[in-house]
């Protein structure tokens, strides 16, 4: 009832009905709509619509079963994991087919611990990770250590969100089970120096007698930047394809090859009984179809959307009052995130202005999610979260729609500065 008071609300203030919410009336058919919101959604790539028909319409059958029918959707299944494990530059049997990101954190967290208890009973489990983790990562630490007891250090960022690896490093007691590391993050960008990080958590366990196992959260890098799992040396990884435009609902773990976890879902035998119930094959082909296009044009689609960013924060630095969030340096940070603070202004008007006027954006203040919290990533990094618009590209936007942004940007803050007066 309060997100649909909240919706009612925000069509009220554009002048719409709460009906044409839900009927996209508002949407007039002249208008031209820019998508600048890739980091939450990206649009599905045509080639992964086209790959998941025949598997919503004629494929059908449960892979799992010997028949010829089965057969066909699980090679299509494998051959999608391959696809996969090949933008991760791991193997397809270390990959781990879940509905989502999301699940893919509740299974690391709650896996890693629940291998530790079964190895250690007698000891308390402690869980390291940075403030800056996605809330599914955070909220599945809270909830475990609640659940299991134990305890967790929770390390902080620099100003521009990122993490010292030494400062991880230095948080790892003997009983740490898992240290959380975020590969890129979704709200300002940040690449954070993962290789460093896991060198400097490997040496410090070592010293202690710890023996923690290393989660990445590489979502919103995988389709951006390049992703060698392998390389990082991490245990277990988290993959999202609607990051990159691959389908909702469709999401991967990484498990290191040799290393088993208690799986979270429980009642089937699928994915090598490490994760139940009956795949989604057609999204998982999607997914993989989606993967094999970034691993093709990773190089040109990053540029472009360097580019497409870059012509946003020209624009902004002539807008008063307007300044970046998050790393200066390029090589920290993703290609298509770009987010900002309004030092008098606050999201919410700015949100429902731009979007008004065909901009969709989205923000770390409380007004424009489904929570009540300002984004803790923000807080964490000392920024005003309810003042922030985070701006992000993908693999469909054009330098149009970029160059839509600043002056509509610039029009909205004038009209509402205007209204103070």
């Amino acid at each position: 009832m309060v997100r649909l008071h909240r919706l009612k609300r925000r069509g009220a203030l554009r002048g719409t009905t709460p009906a044409s919410l839900f009927s996209g009336e508002r949407h007039s058919n002249s208008m031209t709509r820019h998508y600048l919101d890739h980091a939450s959604a990206s649009p599905l790539r045509p080639s992964a619509f086209e790959a998941m028909l025949p598997y919503l319409r004629d494929h059908y059958a449960d892979p799992g079963r010997l028949h010829a029918e089965g057969l066909t959707t699980r090679v299509a299944l494998e051959v999608a994991r391959e696809q996969v494990a090949g933008v991760l530059g791991v193997r397809p049997r270390e990959i781990v087919f879940t509905s989502g990101g999301t699940e893919a954190a509740n299974a690391g967290v709650f896996g890693a611990v629940s291998r530790a208890v079964d190895q250690s009973p007698e000891r308390a489990t402690h869980i390291v990770a940075s403030a800056i983790e996605h809330s599914c990562v955070g909220d599945s630490i809270e909830s475990v250590v609640a659940q299991r007891g134990g305890a967790s250090s929770i390390v902080g960022c620099d100003a521009e969100g990122l993490i010292d690896p030494q400062e991880i490093a230095s948080a790892i007691r003997p009983e740490t089970a898992l240290v959380a590391l975020q590969l890129a993050n979704h709200e300002v960008g940040s690449v954070q120096p993962v290789h460093e990080a896991v060198r400097a958590i490997r040496a410090a366990a070592k010293e202690c007698g710890a023996t923690p196992l290393i989660l990445c959260d590489a979502a919103s890098g995988v389709g951006h930047i390049p992703v060698d799992l392998a390389a990082l040396d991490v245990d277990l990884a988290i993959i999202s394809a609607h990051k990159f435009g691959g389908p909702k609902g469709a999401g991967a773990m990484f498990v290191r090859r040799g290393l088993r976890i208690p799986p979270l879902m429980l009642g089937g035998a699928q994915e090598r009984a490490r994760r139940a119930g009956l795949e989604d094959v057609a999204a998982m082909v999607g997914f993989g179809v989606a993967a094999q296009e970034v691993a093709t044009n990773l190089a040109n689609e990053s540029a472009a959307n360097f580019a497409q960013t870059d012509l946003i924060e020209k624009y902004c630095n002539g807008i008063e009052g307007v300044t970046r969030v998050g790393p200066l340096d390029p090589a920290r940070r993703l290609p298509h995130v770009l987010c900002i603070t309004i030092n008098d202004v606050e999201a919410e008007p700015v949100l429902l202005a731009l979007d008004a006027r065909g901009i969709a954006v989205h923000s770390g203040s409380a007004c424009s999610s489904e929570v009540l919290e300002p984004s803790p990533v923000l807080l964490a990094m000392g920024a005003e979260a309810d003042r922030s618009l985070r701006v992000s590209v993908g693999w469909s936007t054009t330098l149009a729609d970029a160059a839509a942004f600043g002056p509509a940007l610039e029009a909205v803050l004038r009209d509402l500065r205007q209204l103070r007066r």
